[in-house]
């Protein structure tokens, strides 16, 4: 084998990896496209408006875009896990996946009904159920906690109203 063709081979890289370069281009070209479609509003508070934000997430995407198409082309790879606790041999296990599914998409459908606190504390104590917690009581006590806090944390830190649902009135 030549000098000539490991170079080749090496700077073919792997094809799929510009796969997820074409994609971050996509994506910052949509989120540049889409803040240029912001209306024009500003107020004594916010004397630039909303347009800078997603115009310079938009332009990095593309920067980190190129620069990942250039390091695919020079033979740059992504290094494998090297966790001293990680079983690379190890199957995808299903059922904490389907698990953890379930969950998300309980949250979404039951968020509007019984509110964030509820649905927040059933999304944390299920995630942590599936992902193998066997302190069931402390699992919920904490999930509670943790919904109650980010409850509070919009709605008080950001000024975001989640919803409260069958607790309206009470929270």
């Amino acid at each position: 084998m030549s000098d000539r063709t490991t170079l080749d081979d090496r700077r073919s890289g792997d094809r799929a990896q510009y796969g997820v370069c074409a994609f971050l281009a996509l994506l910052g070209g949509a989120v540049i496209l889409d803040a240029t479609r912001i209306g024009h509003a500003t107020s004594s508070n916010d004397p630039i408006g909303p347009r800078p934000v997603p115009i310079i997430l938009g332009a990095l995407l593309l920067v980190v875009a190129v620069v990942y198409a250039v390091d695919v082309y020079r033979g740059g790879t992504g290094q494998p896990e090297e966790g001293e606790d990680v079983d690379l041999t190890a199957a995808v296990s299903w059922r904490t996946v389907g698990l953890l599914v379930a969950v998300f998409v309980a949250n979404a459908l039951l968020i509007e009904w019984l509110g964030w606190v509820i649905s927040g504390s059933l999304l944390f104590w299920g995630s942590a159920l599936a992902l193998g917690s066997r302190r069931v009581v402390l699992s919920l006590a904490i999930a509670i906690a943790l919904s109650l806090v980010t409850f509070y944390a919009f709605a008080i830190g950001l000024g975001v109203n989640l919803p409260a649902g069958v607790l309206q009135g009470i929270l």
